[in-house]
Formats: C-alpha cells, structure tokens, sequence
C-alpha cells in the first residue's frame, strides 16, 4: 500500500524512528482485531442479543422514554459505566440520590440538578456528558439542550401534551407500557404498525419498544445483580 505524502492531519512532537515491525506470511491469520458495536447496552432483544445506543456522538442526539424510572436509572448508571458525566436534572432528587451516591466508586459521575438549574458541562470527545431530564409530564424547556458530544434524555412518565413535540424533536424514542388510549396516540405520532401499537399496553415490566425512524426493536432490559441490589427488579410503575 503506498504512503500518503500528506501531512496536514498530523498534530504534535514527532517522536523517535523506528525500523517498524514485521511478521512472517504464515503468521498473519493469528492476527486479528475485534470490532463491534459501541454504545451502551439497553438490553436484548427477542433472540437475546445484546441491543446498544451510542450515546457519545459528535452530532446532537436527543432520546426520548416514555416510560418508568427504573428503566431511566439503568441507562443512566450503564452510560456512567462507559466513561460518561452523566447530569440528572430531576424535581425528585429523593428518587436518585442513592445511584448518585453510589455510582462510580465515589467519583461524582452521576450528578444531581433542580429543573433549570443544570450548569455548563463543557462536554468534549474525551470527557462525554449524558444529562437525564427527569422533570415531570411538561419538562420546560431550558438550556439544557444536545450538542457535540452532549447527549439528552428526556424520561416521561406518560404520554402528556408536549410528549407529541418531543417525539418528533427526537432521534430515539423508547416506549413501554401505556393505556390503550396512549398507544393509540403513539401510534399515529410514530407510524407504528397496528400489531405495535396493539401489543404496548400489554409490555411486561423492563421491555420497550425503541424506535429511531422507520427502524423498530422490542428490547428487555435485565438488570444485572449489582444494578438489581441497588435499584431493585424492573418495575414500570414508580
């Protein structure tokens, strides 16, 4: 393979020469580096494989849950376990000051906020941010927006006026069990299929249907022992 000339991607000290390494032809098929997906691990799907969401993006990238606290306090502990400054603006902080406390070993990578009141973050490529917007039925909008590198999650409990605004605004929507009256709603907001829409009042505690544009999946969200010690089984009710 010829050697690019350019050099203008390149950025600070050269270091030291080296001749380079090699390997002889017959040893190459026990070279080999594993590539998948990255993100954060949301849960299985019907066949049990693991199903992900990239939360650390260049681009804005807004989530939406309509859905249990539970499920929110999952992904926001799974998001800190990626490396992630994850930022809960909450109207309940009695509700998340033991994952607060707990997470992270005593580092604060989970941080608690009153509604409107959450700081710049100064979210970067090494130094990602999730902030969790946990702030009742009519979230107002605020300065906490997405950005490079900033991802929102806004959880509502249940479908509420702006929950048609946000489902358009944003680029996931997770969705778990509602009334009748709700998935009907959803349905039309989502382009949903009607045995879709049929089968979300019917969702067992933990499953969610997430949808990003015309793509759907059907994900259980299992906790594992530490998170079920610390957050209790899946439960969609608060």
């Amino acid at each position: 393979m010829a050697r690019s000339t350019s050099v203008r991607g390149l950025r600070g000290l050269f270091g030291p020469s080296h001749a380079g390494h090699s390997v002889v032809t017959d040893h190459l098929g026990v070279l080999s580096l594993p590539v998948g997906d990255d993100g954060v691990v949301i849960g299985d799907d019907a066949e049990g494989r693991p199903q992900l969401v990239g939360f650390h993006r260049s681009t804005p990238y807004d989530v939406l849950l309509i859905g249990g606290l539970w499920t929110a306090q999952v992904l926001a502990l799974r998001a800190a376990g990626t490396g992630a400054r994850v930022a809960v603006e909450t109207g309940r902080p009695q509700e998340w000051t033991t994952l607060s406390q707990s997470a992270g070993a005593g580092l604060e990578c989970i941080t608690l906020h009153d509604v409107g009141r959450v700081p710049p973050l100064g979210a970067t490529v090494g130094s990602p941010v999730v902030v969790v917007r946990d702030c009742g039925m009519r979230p107002p909008r605020g300065r906490v927006v997405s950005s490079p590198w900033q991802s929102v999650l806004t959880l509502l409990p249940y479908l509420s006026p702006v929950a048609p605004r946000l489902m358009r605004m944003a680029t996931l929507v997770g969705v778990q069990r509602v009334s009748p009256q709700e998935a009907q709603a959803i349905g039309r907001i989502l382009g949903l299929h009607r045995t879709e829409t049929e089968a979300l009042p019917t969702l067992a505690d933990g499953v969610t249907l997430w949808c990003a544009g015309g793509e759907r999946h059907w994900v259980m969200t299992t906790a594992t022992d530490a998170e079920s010690g610390l957050l209790g089984v899946a439960r969609r009710i608060d």
